[in-house]
């Protein structure tokens, strides 16, 4: 059994396609049911969030095979979605998982969501049943590895500034900024920032 990473985050995809496979409330209780019944996986994570989808999984390589076919039948992913799509095994998905519980692997260097997402997609598995030994010890070590970060270094110590976090925030909601208009109220720093931001991310009109 293998440890494997299917999904697509906003390093390999832009957002109008990676709203495209988003599991919200029930929806992931039911997505986590589903896979475990396909030969071949034993144990199932989904975290998705807006800037990605990721499952982490424990399988054989038929199990991977199935797991793919049943992302595109369920999903209904046509050919640029399955391009966007990558996996990773072993090492590589575990540095991988390191790095997203850290906030390396963040649009926001460093910005703290992604760990507290990462521990509610882990219960709502335990709940679900889909997590057994090799995922549990996984994301325990996972949690340790990036408390120790947060602690050793000063990755946490420059806060994200509030005008780029609204831009980001924005361009994460709105597929195809560039073909949009920004309407800016305001003549102090942070709008000054804020139009930076918006140019810097390509806005269509401000």
């Amino acid at each position: 059994m293998l440890l494997q990473i299917f999904g697509l985050n906003h390093n390999t995809a832009p957002v109008q396609i990676r709203e495209r496979i988003i599991f919200s409330g029930d929806d992931v209780t039911r997505a986590l049911s589903q896979l475990l019944n396909l030969d071949g996986i034993e144990e199932v994570v989904l975290l998705s969030t807006c800037n990605r989808t990721e499952f982490y999984v424990i399988s054989n390589e038929a199990g991977a095979i199935m797991f793919k076919n049943w992302l595109q039948n369920n999903q209904n992913l046509d050919a640029e979605t399955q391009k966007a799509l990558f996996t990773l095994q072993q090492n590589d998905a575990i540095k991988h998982i390191f790095r997203v519980a850290c906030g390396l692997d963040s649009m926001v260097l460093g910005e703290p969501q992604i760990l507290g997402q990462l521990k509610d997609a882990y219960r709502q598995a335990q709940q679900a049943g889909s997590v057994g030994s090799q995922l549990s010890r996984l994301f325990q070590h996972t949690f340790s590895v990036a408390k120790k970060v947060r602690s050793d270094t000063k990755i946490g110590n420059s806060p994200v500034s509030v005008a780029y976090a609204t831009v980001t925030l924005a361009n994460q909601f709105f597929a195809g900024f560039s073909q949009h208009t920004a309407l800016l109220i305001g003549a102090g720093v942070t709008i000054e920032l804020v139009a930076k931001h918006l140019t810097s991310k390509g806005i269509g009109r401000m």
